[in-house]
């Protein structure tokens, strides 16, 4: 019988595939466009982490730390610094000399709190909750992640959700959220 991840474990992983689109994005020359679809697929990888988070890390984190209200609030406060760095990154061209700067703002600041939840909150979680509850958050957040797609391909814009995702109109960022959370579409039963 294979392991599913926990939640921490899952959360961790989604770390180490972000810090894997920092460094293709890196690896890339200025001016590339694979870049820009690089920030696209990064984009989408921190809006749908920080989502699944949102929905359940957060609420373990109240309900099974001492003063866990404050340590989320603190965490949801730096993911919406995260996502206005990922605004302010949307509407840019491959070649904008700005890009390289404001790209590693943002790493640095997706490092700091990466680092933060690893080395402090995690193991915090880890001792504070029951392992049963971290295996159904685990399945909870893959499921969060799963209602949005993975990665943005610019030669699928047909295929729904991501001619959705890609779609004109209100930001890549707000785009994502509203797909991961499904605000905005029916319910159906």
């Amino acid at each position: 019988m294979e392991h599913e991840a926990d939640l921490i474990e899952e959360l961790i992983a989604d770390h180490r595939e972000i810090d894997g689109l920092f460094e293709q994005f890196d690896e890339r020359p200025p001016g590339c466009i694979e870049r820009k679809l690089l920030l696209e697929a990064l984009t989408i990888e921190l809006v749908r982490h920080a989502v699944a988070e949102e929905m359940h890390l957060y609420p373990a984190v109240r309900e099974h730390l001492e003063n866990g209200a404050p340590r989320a609030n603190y965490e949801i406060a730096e993911h919406s610094s995260i996502e206005e760095r990922l605004k302010d990154l949307e509407g840019r061209d491959a070649e904008d000399r700005d890009l390289d700067r404001l790209v590693r703002e943002l790493r640095t600041e997706v490092r700091a709190h990466v680092e933060d939840e690893e080395r402090h909150l995690f193991p915090q979680l880890r001792d504070g909750a029951p392992p049963f509850v971290l295996a159904q958050l685990g399945q909870k957040a893959r499921t969060a992640k799963n209602a949005t797609p993975p990665r943005a391909h610019p030669r699928a814009p047909g295929i729904a959700p991501l001619n959705e995702i890609l779609a004109p109109g209100v930001g890549l960022v707000d785009r994502v959220r509203e797909q991961a959370t499904n605000r905005g579409h029916p319910v159906t039963s």
